[in-house]
């Protein structure tokens, strides 16, 4: 009885999934500067495959947790407060893409010069037009987060099963779409990540969101495949809630990615 548990909270065992993460990181890093003085890109695919991994087995386990009722309403609060702060940082990581774009397309020519003295897009750049394919992606996202939405509320408001499966399979079919398009819409680009300012900030932004849209449209299968699997209810569903909130995360993004490197900066 002297070791019964008399709280809310979820004790964990000890883990060797966050030491097994920062090594992956820490080899995926040391293999990308490898890769970049060709040297082969076999170091970043190691560590890159270690993070994929730990990604896994450690998830696997919170949903465990989740299952057999270690997520008490303490727990859960905490979870939802530790992803707030992990989006938190996401925007932060997307505020300096969004600072240095706006910073060269304001001053191309230093910060000592007007921007009626520089040229931007810089001179031989042809953009994208904004009103094609990249309206066109944006309705896609926007509808997928409308999907999503709509999965969410057949969930905690009508305890609708059948319809949160419609909305997440339509979420992450648009998301795969969405992808295909940015790839498509990459491989018709006039410029390049390297030679110039614009292709980089233009490339990292986009392609940094890109990379998150995959992300994100992982996270929602992995919904979908959980509440094949009979998980989530009215009053217990944080994976989703979280899943749902990263997802909107990577809506707004692109609507500010959309206004202002396609149409202001374009």
């Amino acid at each position: 009885m002297a070791h019964e548990k008399n709280h809310d909270f979820h004790i964990l065992p000890p883990s060797i999934w966050p030491f097994a993460g920062a090594l992956g990181g820490f080899i995926m890093l040391f293999g990308a500067v490898l890769w970049m003085h060709d040297h082969g890109p076999y170091a970043f695919f190691v560590g890159l495959a270690l993070v994929l991994y730990t990604m896994y087995a450690w998830w696997s386990e919170v949903v465990t947790e989740s299952q057999v009722g270690d997520h008490t309403p303490a727990v859960r609060i905490g979870l939802r407060y530790g992803f707030i702060m992990f989006i938190m940082s996401e925007v932060m990581f997307f505020a300096a893409w969004f600072w240095s774009f706006f910073k060269n397309a304001m001053y191309p020519l230093g910060p000592n010069y007007p921007a009626v003295d520089g040229v931007w897009p810089p001179v031989g750049i042809e953009t994208f037009d904004p009103w094609h394919l990249p309206l066109i992606n944006t309705l896609i996202l926007l509808c997928s987060g409308a999907a999503a939405t709509w999965a969410h509320h057949a969930l905690v408001h009508e305890n609708n099963r059948q319809d949160m499966k419609w909305g997440l399979m339509l979420a992450v079919a648009l998301g795969a779409l969405f992808t295909l398009f940015q790839a498509y819409e990459y491989s018709h680009a006039a410029f390049g990540l390297a030679g110039n300012v614009y292709g980089a900030n233009f490339f990292m932004a986009t392609g940094f969101h890109g990379f998150h849209v995959i992300i994100g449209t992982i996270f929602l299968l992995v919904c979908l495949f959980r509440v094949y699997a009979g998980h989530f209810t009215p009053e217990k569903h944080v994976g989703f809630e979280a899943a749902a909130w990263y997802w909107h995360f990577v809506d707004v993004v692109w609507l500010f990615l959309f206004a202002s490197v396609y149409i202001w900066g374009g």
